[in-house]
This record gives C-alpha cells, structure tokens and sequence, in this order.
C-alpha cells in the first residue's frame, strides 16, 4: 500500500514538535486528523514510530531510524513543490539590475532584501556605463536598473524615489578646493568640468557635469569620460571634476581625491527604472520590494 505525503508530513511536523497540538496547528488540522495520519501510517509500515502517553510524545527506535531515511526526501519534495509555486507566479529566474558606479548601502539592502524574500530567484547586478546609463535597459541587456532622475525616455518607467542625497564635488586632493569645507554652486563656473560622454541624455549629464550655475554662469568642460572610474582618474590626475552624490562618495573614497559639499543645488534622486510593457511577475515583486523600501526610508 503506497504512502500519502500527508502522512509524511505528519510524521516530521510530529517528530520535530513531539506535541500533537502544535502539530495540528502548523497543518492547519485538528487533534484528531494527526492521529488518524499517524495511525495509517505506522499501520502501512507495520511498527510504532511514537511512544506517547499523557505526559509526552517521543520517537521509537523505529521511529528515529525512519526519520533520517525519510526527512531528505521530504525536504526535498517540500523544495520541488515551492520551486514549482515560484514558477507559477512567475518569481523565479533571474533579475538582472543595472547601476552606474557603485551600488551602494541602500541600493544593495533592496538587492539583499529581495533575494531573502524570494529565494527561488536571483537578482544580478550589472555594471552599466557612465556614458550610456539607460542603453543597456532600452535594448533588453538587463531589466531594471537603479538610475538617477531625471528619466525622461518615454519608454521607461520609474518607481518611486529610493534614495535622495546632497550632491558633492570631486576633485583631485591638489585642486585649490580640496581643503574647502564648502563650495557654493556659483563657484562651478571656475572648475573645468570631466565631459560625460553620450550618448547619455543631455538633461541627466547636467546633474552631473553641469553646463552652466544655477545663476547662469557658463561653465568650462575638459577631457570626457565614459565610465565613473575614468572619471575618477581623470579627477585624480587634476584635469577635471565632477558632482556626485554623497552616498557614492562614502562608498568611493580614494586617497587622491577629495569630495567637498555643494550649497545651492537641488539633490541627487535614485529611484528604478524598466522599460515600459515588460514587466514580469519577478519584476513586478522586485518593484514592490523598492516600493516598501521607500515607505520606510520615508
């Protein structure tokens, strides 16, 4: 007479609580219905699994012998069964996330708090360029990426607004700034700024490697740089700088380049980003998980 997985599942809920009620209550059942589980089940194998009385509940010889054959079995058709449920909502597989330099403390709590969510799926972070921080996403090479705002694509859309932070300068650690506490924005306008190569959109870069002050001051651009660790070598050698914002600053600090405060320009905004009309069920998850990281940051 073959086993039913309901007597199984009896049998080790039993043999790791050794008490019929919370066993009852983890299977959602009653007092009576595990007992009747159980009887069948010692009936089918022809020995008692459990001594019990009124004072306590514990596993025979037999018992404990049938336990380590069964419990790897078991554990692994509770994992195929879960896998199979992750397929049917569609939150499993892999999600690959773009970022632009570093993703930093905030970005990889999403990240982490994703995957221990919802274990049956990954969630890959991808480097994209400096240069082209949107490319990789509108071209289907990954399928989220942490952008900075302004997203203005109409193809893409956003959620919301992850993490803000004041924006910093970065100049090399000889630069007649680098000992300031502070720069007000005005004073942009006699740094030579690194060129954010495209084909990046202009109002993005501007956040970034601003063309003029918020006064209007024009300000002066020099070599370019397509990635952020180009950028950061060209700052080091004293040929340029750049803003970034502060988080990414603490992330990446080198002994040649310092990061001074900015007054008088708006913040630097993170938030998701996804190309319109192909959202997934796993995609859909990892935006809720951004959505309820943002109603606690907030």
């Amino acid at each position: 007479m073959s086993v039913e997985f309901r007597e199984l599942e009896c049998f080790v809920v039993l043999s790791e609580e050794l008490h019929f009620t919370r066993t009852a209550a983890r299977l959602y059942t009653s007092q009576a219905r595990v007992s009747q589980l159980l009887r069948q089940l010692e009936e089918r194998i022809g020995t008692r699994l459990f001594e019990r009385n009124s004072r306590r509940v514990r596993l025979t010889s037999q018992g404990e012998l049938f336990l380590a054959e069964v419990r790897p079995a078991y554990g692994a058709m509770v994992d195929a069964v879960d896998r199979a449920r992750g397929r049917a909502r569609g939150i499993e597989g892999v999600l690959r996330i773009g970022f632009v330099g570093t993703p930093y403390g905030t970005l990889l709590d999403l990240v982490g708090d994703f995957r221990a969510g919802h274990p049956q799926a990954r969630a890959d972070l991808v480097e994209t360029p400096l240069s082209d921080p949107f490319g990789p996403l509108l071209r289907g090479e990954i399928d989220a990426a942490f952008v900075t705002l302004p997203v203005v694509d109409p193809a893409l859309r956003t959620g919301p607004v992850i993490a803000v932070d004041p924006l910093v300068l970065g100049v090399s650690t000889r630069h007649p700034l680098a000992a300031r506490d502070l720069v007000d924005a005005e004073e942009l306008a006699e740094c030579l700024f690194v060129d954010i190569a495209g084909p990046a959109p202009a109002r993005w870069r501007e956040l970034q490697s601003p063309t003029a002050t918020p006064g209007g001051r024009e300000i002066t651009h020099g070599p370019g740089a397509g990635t952020l660790q180009e950028a950061l070598s060209l700052i080091a050698a004293d040929l340029g700088v750049l803003l970034f914002c502060a988080q990414f600053a603490g992330y990446n600090g080198r002994p040649d380049v310092a990061f001074v405060p900015v007054t008088g320009l708006p913040e630097s905004a993170v938030t998701l980003a996804w190309r319109a009309g192909q959202e997934t069920n796993l995609l859909r998850s990892f935006v809720a998980a951004s959505t309820r990281l943002s109603t606690r940051a907030a």
